[in-house]
């Protein structure tokens, strides 16, 4: 694995403030209407079936306790509005880090989607920032690899594929490690039943009801703008 090491004393996430950050960034710009969120906002983002690898199921009272964590690093505010009679949640991360929003949405769609390629990342960040070429993300990705510290890394080539593939660092090095490890394993016993035709038409139809899913996240998003 290519990377840098973090200096000591960096904050590690764990899986729950990485998917309540993502979801709080993700939000902020696909319904931008309904930003800062609820704590049941937040919390039906974070179990979300599409576009989330892996998929969780979080309480309300695991999302507030997590929410609380976040807000004493800084990393996220908490929003009383006068009359309100529920807190608003809001992420810190654009300011945290210096992030524009191309950057934003690379981060944010790593820590809600795990390891994946820049061409994966350029499909899946159209809601949150367009980025015309392939090459624009690889930018993105080397401003947060270059960044200190390392908020991305790039992985070696994993066996017989063409393209790295990138992830997040917020939740450490050997986060990252295992989730690499366990990416290649999958990918090894999962290969061979794509071989036949059969196992073909069965990838070919998960894919489609992924963006089946994604769809209809879409258009729920755009539905709530006029609600």
């Amino acid at each position: 694995m290519n990377m840098e090491s973090s200096p000591e004393g960096t904050a590690v996430l764990d899986p729950f403030e990485i998917r309540v950050l993502a979801v709080l960034a993700e939000k902020e710009a696909t319904t931008p209407d309904n930003y800062p969120l609820s704590l049941n906002a937040i919390t039906n983002g974070c179990n979300q079936l599409s576009s989330r690898d892996p998929v969780m199921s979080l309480s309300e009272d695991t999302v507030a306790e997590v929410l609380q964590r976040l807000m004493q690093r800084k990393y996220v505010n908490g929003i009383t509005q006068a009359g309100a009679r529920v807190t608003k949640y809001e992420h810190r991360m654009r300011i945290k880090w210096s992030l524009e929003q191309d950057k934003l949405a690379i981060l944010s769609t790593l820590m809600l989607r795990g390891l994946q390629t820049a061409g994966e990342i350029r499909t899946r960040t159209g809601r949150l920032h367009e980025f015309k070429t392939v090459a624009d993300v690889e930018l993105g990705l080397q401003f947060l690899i270059d960044k200190y510290p390392p908020l991305v890394a790039r992985l070696a080539l994993a066996p017989g594929t063409k393209e790295p593939r990138y992830g997040q660092l917020l939740g450490g090095e050997e986060a990252l490690a295992r989730e690499e490890t366990a990416a290649g394993f999958a990918g090894s016993v999962s290969a061979p039943q794509h071989g036949g035709r059969v196992g073909q038409l069965e990838h070919e139809v998960a894919l489609l009801r992924r963006d089946v899913d994604e769809l209809r996240e879409q258009l729920q998003a755009f539905r709530q703008q006029f609600e």
